[in-house]
Formats: C-alpha cells, sequence, structure tokens
C-alpha cells in the first residue's frame, strides 16, 4: 500500500477528491491510502458472490441491492471500500446523484483477502464495522481457503468460520446456498 503525496482531507474533500487517475484510495484518518489494483482470482471470486447475492435478493423479493467497491464511511474522516456491499433501497435513495459512500451501516459486507490486505481485513476494517454496527461481515480468504462469518452481537463480532464442502451460514440471508469450495473455484477459472 503506498500513501499518496497528500497530507490531509477530509471526508467531505474525499468524496469529490480527483487525482486524475484511476486509482482508488481509502481514507483513513484523513490521509489517502492507495488501493493496490486487485488479483484476476479476487475480481473472479468478488464477481461470483455478487451473482449469488443478487440471484438471493431477487428470489426473496428483498428491497435490497448488492454493490461492488463502494464505499462507507467508518469514523470522521475515514472510509473504506468494500469489495461488496448489500444496502437497503432507501440507503441507495439517499446517495443516487453522490459518490456512492454509504454514512448509515450496510446490511453486508464482504471483503475478500488478498496478500497486502490481509491485517486491514481481519484487523482494522473488522473493529471498524462493528462500530458502525454492520450486522454482518464476511471475510473471504483464499490464502487460508476459509470463509469468516462475523454477526454483530452486543457491539463485537462473534466470528465462525466455514471451509470446503460447508455451506456458507448467513443471518441476513438464511436461505443462501453457497458452498465455501463454490467460491475458491470461482476464483480459479475452473
Amino acid at each position: 500500500m503506498v500513501s499518496t503525496p497528500v497530507t490531509s482531507i477530509t471526508f467531505e474533500e474525499y468524496l469529490t477528491y480527483d487525482d486524475g487517475s484511476d486509482f482508488h484510495y481509502e481514507l483513513v484518518d484523513g490521509k489517502l491510502e492507495l488501493m493496490n489494483p486487485p488479483t484476476i482470482q479476487h475480481f473472479l471470486i468478488s464477481k461470483f458472490l455478487e451473482q449469488g447475492l443478487d440471484a438471493e435478493i431477487k428470489r426473496c423479493s428483498y428491497p435490497w441491492l448488492c454493490f461492488r467497491e463502494s464505499g462507507v464511511r467508518t469514523g470522521r474522516n475515514k472510509s473504506r471500500l468494500t469489495d461488496l456491499s448489500v444496502v437497503t433501497l432507501e440507503q441507495t435513495r439517499e446517495l443516487l446523484n453522490a459518490s456512492a459512500v454509504f454514512e448509515s451501516p450496510p446490511l453486508l459486507i464482504v471483503e475478500v483477502v488478498s496478500p497486502e490486505s490481509v491485517k486491514r481485513d481481519y484487523r482494522h476494517k473488522r473493529s471498524e464495522y462493528a462500530a458502525l454496527e454492520v450486522p454482518e461481515y464476511w471475510i473471504v480468504d483464499p490464502l487460508q481457503g476459509k470463509i469468516s462469518v462475523l454477526l454483530l452481537e452486543d457491539g463485537f463480532y462473534e466470528e465462525t468460520v466455514f471451509t470446503a464442502t460447508q455451506k456458507i451460514d448467513s443471518r441476513t440471508f438464511p436461505e443462501l446456498a453457497i458452498i465455501v469450495d463454490q467460491v475458491f473455484t470461482a476464483g480459479n477459472l475452473s
């Protein structure tokens, strides 16, 4: 992760920040942090999960949407980019003509771990999403072949780890039928 030359920026400035590049940044304590471009494996896993969540939203007629790479404000001068966020239609309407950075907690956030994001996904985002009161957070880890589902209980996440042929158990999507191996196979171009 490389920091940009900008020394300090507010959340409001972050919403309209454009350095003329196609780089993506997270805002961490008023500083822009450059996000490395994801691998193809990362994109394929995210796409597979997005399609599965979209299909379940449609099947159940939930008034929700699933977005890839939207932002979520996690502090005064802090904003994270999520791999996937499930949000309500009402949350989406509030941002229809604005930057896609949600200031209220998404129903579900999914992060796909890459070698440079291990600490960020398991530690920093976990505590920030809990403080924001995101009810469910998935850490999809192709490096270790596991998916951690974190459910918010009394301000802290309770973690359940799923591997191999186990079905992901989701409070947000109780009838979801995705097996862990399916997720990681999607990232292998099999």
